[in-house]
């Protein structure tokens, strides 16, 4: 049985004072000892024991690579902590990382067993030709068919995602909702809305509701919003990080957390006669750091771009300019972050994908011209420069991969069967209306007829005793204010709602959220990540600081069941005021 043990907490002060490089720290309580590494990408860390014989690491005097290498005290042997490889010794071991949770301050959690799939090993078994396929229908679903099975992965094959901001750039075949009916068994990784995606699930909640859909055991339930979606499934089946899960004789899989957002984000390992899938889809930090090497095809996302950050944000330094500089620098970083990361791994067959979204609305328009992301070409040629042994597989609606004649023969070209030649591969219209109606017809909802539904939504929504002042303007599709729309102040100190700033020293937030999107929100109970992710806002701050415990209380931790609005009308016995831009 897998476990998770937190084993040393640092507050945030104690992070904001770590140096770079190397950092010695001990838990008070039981005395144990931990290293953690600091540079420009964050943090790493790992349990101050040596591999050998357990021996206490301490600074090494002739570290030459500039404090990052520590020396044990018993046999001499020498650990590059910015890489976690024995030095001295060369080549012999890798230390064993910590998974490093970055909350207001800093969690060392230690899984264990640290792999997991090692647990009960399998001999790979010769495949057949035919017998393990893997089918891309679109952005992060695949359809991976394992013998007799067929399982699907992250179904968003209708509609948009995060309300109205994404919509989908690959065009699904056209048998896609067919195939996910058929399916024997549904992974979804997190409930973000292009990896679980309502609309495409009415589909199975009419026709089979009963398929089996497996979710990882985060804190913020991936189907937290079931009973509200008007979506019916009778078979979510919750389960445990790190245990594999048996589907028939030959397939099982385990899902495993992530180290950066346990809280909501999952990957998984999927494995049929010993040959494993490593799927670690949105995962920051897929199981801490902790993967498996060498399996037979990696997939992982590629593209940037899913942040409301730098593209949304307005004054200050955020000029056109620098927002264009920051993007080609970030996605430059991520592009060789995941080609690093394929190259430690060295799976047999590596493809990206999970990043195959577009900001379609014409009102998004400056977000789609501005929000530029990297090209699965561009990944995979850095890929095989890095790792020529490695087969790269760029999808296309519809391509599939055969398992067995890849492994077989990485150059073969009846490996990879790509769509026929006059296949429309790419969107060119979506239903927009349909959902821009649903969204925009909570405008003249009753519940906005009184201002008081502000007090009653945030004092919901429980956030309070942080020195935030928000200023949230509703607005049109230009962010240009609603007309008779709301424009209030909430000051989350106190959980109060004054007519202007206070005049203490305060952090403070302007949010221009458009109106329809908001308010939908606001009268379903939904999280922020549809304004936030979804492009749905613009947003000035004083100072320009990132407030995290705002928007991770907003965008993961709102409750999980929606506010009261019938009890809220009831109460409300005033005369309906209309919306006049109060304050």
């Amino acid at each position: 049985m897998g476990s998770i043990v937190t084993v040393l907490t640092l507050d945030a002060e104690t992070v904001n004072a770590l140096k770079h490089g190397i950092n010695f720290k001990k838990n008070r309580e039981d005395g144990k000892c931990y290293i953690i590494y600091k540079d420009n990408r964050g943090l790493r860390a790992c349990k101050n024991q040596c591999k050998h014989q357990g021996g206490l690491f301490i600074e090494d005097m002739e570290d030459i690579d500039g404090n990052r290498t520590v020396r044990c005290t018993k046999h001499n042997w020498k650990l590059n902590v910015s890489s976690m490889e024995y030095v001295n010794p060369p080549d012999c071991f890798t230390q064993d990382e910590l998974v490093v949770w970055v909350n207001e301050g800093v969690q060392l959690v230690e899984l264990s067993p640290p792999d997991p799939w090692n647990v009960d090993p399998k001999t790979p078994e010769e495949l057949e030709v035919g017998e393990v396929t893997v089918t891309y229908l679109t952005h992060a679903c695949m359809e991976l068919k394992c013998g007799r099975k067929t399982m699907l992965f992250d179904p968003w094959l209708t509609g948009p995602a995060f309300a109205r901001g994404w919509w989908l750039l690959h065009k699904p075949p056209e048998d896609s909702l067919e195939r996910l009916c058929q399916a024997d068994a549904i992974y979804i990784s997190h409930m973000h809305s292009d990896h679980l995606s309502y609309p495409s699930l009415k589909t199975l909640s009419d026709r089979r509701p009963d398929v089996p859909i497996y979710v990882g055991d985060t804190s913020r339930p991936v189907f937290w919003y079931l009973r509200s979606s008007g979506v019916t499934l009778t078979n979510i089946n919750v389960v445990p990080f790190g245990i594999w899960q048996n589907i028939d004789e030959h397939l099982r899989f385990m899902i495993l957390m992530d180290g950066v957002h346990p809280e909501m984000d999952t990957c998984i390992i999927v494995e049929y006669k010993g040959h494993k899938i490593l799927n670690t889809v949105d995962c920051t930090q897929p199981n801490g750091g902790q993967l498996p090497s060498a399996v037979d095809l990696m997939m992982s996302d590629f593209a940037g771009g899913a942040s409301g950050f730098p593209m949304s944000f307005t004054g200050g330094k955020y000029t056109e300019t620098w927002k264009a500089e920051f993007i080609k620098n970030e996605r430059k970083k991520l592009l060789n972050y995941k080609a690093q990361l394929v190259k430690t791994l060295q799976p047999k067959i590596y493809c990206p994908f999970a990043g195959y979204f577009i900001e379609a609305h014409p009102s998004d328009r400056y977000i789609r011209e501005i929000n530029m992301k990297n090209s699965a070409e561009e990944l995979n040629a850095l890929t095989r420069k890095l790792n020529p042994s490695i087969k790269t597989w760029t999808p296309k609606p519809g391509s599939v991969l055969d398992l067995s004649l890849a492994l077989k023969d990485p150059s073969s070209s009846m490996a990879i069967t790509d769509p026929p030649p006059n296949t429309q591969l790419y969107m060119n219209k979506w239903e927009f209306d349909l959902y821009m109606d649903e969204i925009n017809s909570v405008i003249t909802d009753d519940i906005f007829k009184h201002k008081n539904w502000i007090q009653f939504y945030y004092r919901w929504a429980d956030f309070k005793d942080y020195n935030l002042v928000v200023r949230v303007i509703e607005t049109d599709e230009d962010f240009r204010p609603f007309p008779n729309g709301y424009d209030y102040f909430v000051d989350f100190l106190d959980l109060s709602f004054p007519g202007q700033r206070p005049e203490r020293d305060h952090a403070y937030l302007e949010i221009k959220n458009r109106v329809g999107v908001m308010r939908y929100i606001v009268k379903n109970g939904l999280l922020w990540d549809s304004l936030y992710i979804g492009f749905q806002n613009r947003i000035s701050r004083d100072p320009d600081m990132f407030h995290f415990r705002f928007w991770n209380h907003f965008q993961i931790k709102l409750p999980t069941k929606r506010p009261d609005w019938n009890l809220f009308l009831l109460q409300e016995t005033s005369v309906p005021v209309q919306a006049d831009s109060h304050r």
